[in-house]
């Protein structure tokens, strides 16, 4: 039986074997030691009858080793395949990161408190595939989705307030996230939008964004985060130290786009008043209904060792027994 390449991942195993075989050949043929007998010209034909039939069972003892090496290396068949599935979400995060996410209504300020329940959301979703994109005036995606959730833990430390601009593009931070979502292998996909704002520039407007997510089968959630008239946005110090504030800019959040935006995508819109509630919000997001997928199959062998290692056992005792009851060997 021809045997796979993946077969002899463990041949290294087989030089046991031949180790073993060579000290056994040095044993029988007693290499090192010096001969004792002399045999009598009478016995010289029968003597060369014994050496013939002694080198037959050299062969037979060769050939024992050589079924124990390949029991050593592992054979197997593969008899099938298991084609396993996993329930997954792919999820994309759309963080807003304008200057007002600066705001303190939300202890230490909104894009901390964001930054912290984000952590706590990927913590409650071991199995789903989570990415981040950042927003302002630019998009970026800070990282794909991935299943590698200590890597996106570590990312959510890198969301930045500042180097986007100053703006909200939300519908080409929702274009690139739908866009992303489109090469999963996902059933089922979510983009959660986190905003404080109301959309004032990019190509694509925020409802085309959604109807574009209608038609790929992407959720969107969108979080309104704050919404408190009284929120103040901190300009830095006085003279004495003491923080200064400002009245936020661009007037208070767009709720009708943001719920208009949840409603054309087949998803929910929230708003957050407080770091508890988004994250209660997102805890409810996480109960997303789950669909199983197809993964790569698990392929399933049937492992030939134990029939060599069998074979290769009889032979060799066939051997020893012979050399000792019928050319009465002795072993010293």
């Amino acid at each position: 039986m021809m045997l796979t390449n993946a077969e002899f991942l463990n041949s290294s195993n087989a030089i046991w074997a031949l180790c073993g075989f060579v000290a056994w050949a040095i044993h029988y043929f007693n290499i090192f030691k010096s001969s004792e007998i002399t045999i009598p010209g009478a016995l010289v034909s029968k003597s060369r009858s014994l050496s013939l039939l002694k080198w037959i069972l050299c062969l037979v003892g060769l050939v024992a080793w050589a079924f124990i090496g390949i029991a050593l290396m592992g054979p197997r068949e593969p008899v099938g395949k298991v084609q396993s599935q996993k329930e997954m979400n792919d999820i994309y995060f759309v963080v807003d990161v304008s200057r007002s996410m600066f705001a303190e209504d939300f202890p230490p300020n909104r894009i901390e408190a964001a930054k912290q329940r984000i952590k706590e959301f990927v913590k409650l979703s071991p199995v789903d595939r989570i990415g981040i994109i950042m927003f302002s005036d630019e998009v970026y995606t800070l990282i794909p989705a991935t299943t590698d959730l200590g890597l996106v833990e570590k990312s959510v430390d890198d969301i930045r307030i500042g180097p986007l601009g100053a703006g909200t593009n939300i519908g080409d931070a929702l274009g690139l996230a739908i866009a992303r979502s489109t090469s999963s292998i996902a059933e089922n996909k979510a983009v959660i939008l986190l905003t404080d704002g109301a959309s004032n520039v990019g190509l694509l407007s925020p409802s085309q964004a959604a109807e574009k997510a209608k038609e790929l089968g992407v959720r969107i959630y969108t979080i309104g985060i704050g919404g408190d008239p009284r929120a103040k946005l901190p300009m830095g110090r006085d003279a004495f130290g003491r923080k200064r504030y400002a009245k936020m800019p661009g007037g208070s959040m767009d709720f009708e786009t943001l719920s208009n935006i949840a409603k054309i995508s087949n998803g929910k819109s929230f708003v957050a008043g407080n770091s508890d509630s988004l994250k209660d919000v997102l805890k409810e997001i996480e109960k997303l209904e789950r669909k199983k997928i197809d993964v790569s199959g698990r392929v399933i062998y049937k492992e030939l060792y134990l029939s060599y290692l069998i074979l290769g056992l009889i032979l060799f005792l066939s051997v020893e027994v012979f050399r000792r009851l019928v050319l009465r060997e002795v072993s010293v």
